[in-house]
């Protein structure tokens, strides 16, 4: 269990586990060449990809920062993705049950993102945590439902609609805060309505970035995912990530690192973007 503080915060990485991702797709126009310099592919050009969720305790609120892929897929998208389930036990090793989480963040409404919002029991889809309010953006609501050819398999609207029909889920419409010293903010580029995640305290800053850098293999700028829809959005959307958060030392939290979650990004002696990783608590 990957647990720091930050200022009165107490931050642990929360996985649900890992799940295949095609080489080529993670890492778009970049050739394998290159890639496979910092990662390794199996025989079916596929890696391991990290479902961290960030479980944010602010003293007075359990916040739960993305939900993984859950336990809903279909059987022909378990066969391709894997389906690992693990968040609800590791929220339980990290002494939290679903009816402890008050706040419920999904960056966007990617299947690998909000699959544990909701769960089936007898038939039906029910809130994975009982208690808590969701959040994300309308937009990103509304695209999801227009079915896309482009990205419809990635908007499983048992995810989300029956939060957003019982009033549980509330949708958004720009940058907002959700708690003291946590906020959202929009970052289009993977989708138009993507939103990272600020989290504040004691003058320190954290942010969970999601898919605008999905792991600390795509710090490069123009290292995008061919999943991403609006790359040169992307692209833009790093440099100005890049141009805050180095200079007030961010701690940076991955959405897909399966073996770095969270660090600090810095540039060497030569400019390179790099990432001096962080030491948890256990």
């Amino acid at each position: 269990m990957l647990r720091t503080t930050l200022g009165d915060f107490e931050l642990t990485i929360v996985s649900d586990g890992t799940y295949f991702l095609d080489g080529g797709a993670f890492f778009g126009v970049v050739p394998k060449t290159l890639w496979s310099k910092k990662v390794t592919a199996d025989d079916q050009n596929r890696l391991d990809a990290g479902l961290n969720s960030l479980l944010v305790r602010t003293g007075d609120k359990n916040i739960l920062i993305e939900t993984g892929i859950g336990n809903k897929l279909p059987d022909r998208l378990v066969q391709i993705f894997k389906q690992p389930a693990k968040l609800l036990d590791n929220l339980h090793a990290a002494g939290v049950a679903p009816e402890d989480i008050d706040i419920v963040i999904n960056t966007h409404l990617h299947f690998d993102h909000c699959g544990w919002n909701t769960v089936r029991r007898g038939g039906q889809v029910m809130p994975t945590f009982p208690k808590a309010k969701y959040y994300v953006q309308r937009g990103e609501w509304e695209h999801g439902r227009l079915q896309l050819e482009r990205d419809a398999i990635s908007y499983m609207s048992p995810n989300y609609d029956p939060l957003i029909e019982s009033g549980q889920m509330a949708l958004l419409t720009g940058d907002a805060e959700i708690s003291p010293g946590v906020s959202v903010k929009v970052i289009p580029g993977h989708t138009a309505n993507m939103q990272a995640v600020m989290i504040e305290s004691g003058e320190k800053k954290a942010c969970y970035i999601s898919d605008l850098i999905p792991t600390s293999n795509h710090l490069e700028i123009t290292w995008a995912m061919a999943f991403d829809l609006y790359p040169l959005q992307t692209i833009e959307n790093r440099k100005k990530y890049y141009a805050e958060a180095i200079p007030e030392k961010w701690l940076t939290v991955f959405t897909h690192d399966d073996a770095t979650p969270w660090g600090y990004v810095k540039r060497d002696e030569r400019s390179r973007l790099t990432l001096d990783p962080l030491t948890p608590q256990s």
